[in-house]
């Protein structure tokens, strides 16, 4: 996808998901623009930890604890269940990025780049509709 077709992409998210209005923090709101940011210019890995970044800010503005963890805060939100497990997903996949076990075993990153990429595209793509499913979850009209 061009960046152009990424932008239309997401403002069509917006118009899909999006039923009233929001009421968000100006971290959440920093942290959902970045991450839109990195999605559209092609920083795929940046796109997904700043999107679940976003999230886990956004879930602790409506109500849950600053000292729990992204896994706490997705199962004790009002989210629906395959919204839930969609971003414990994300976040098992973001952790395995960020918390490389064995950063010397990397033969499949450098015999196949074009795979990892794939992957992440697909599932930046995804954490792309879960952040703003997280975001619009309670609208106010």
């Amino acid at each position: 996808m061009t960046e152009e077709e990424k932008w239309a992409y997401l403002v069509e998210l917006d118009e899909k998901l999006l039923r009233g209005g929001v009421t968000l923090s100006e971290w959440a709101t920093f942290l959902i623009k970045d991450a839109d940011l990195a999605f559209v210019s092609g920083a795929h890995l940046a796109s997904i930890i700043t999107g679940l970044a976003g999230v886990e800010t956004h879930l602790r503005g409506e109500g849950g604890s600053s000292k729990k963890r992204l896994v706490d805060l997705i199962e004790e939100s009002d989210l629906e269940d395959d919204l839930k497990q969609e971003l414990h997903i994300l976040r098992e996949y973001r952790n395995e990025w960020v918390h490389v076990a064995d950063p010397w075993e990397d033969d499949a990153l450098l015999d196949s780049p074009e795979q990892h990429e794939a992957e992440l595209e697909e599932m930046a793509k995804r954490c792309a509709v879960a952040l703003r499913r997280t975001i619009y979850t309670n609208p106010w009209i």
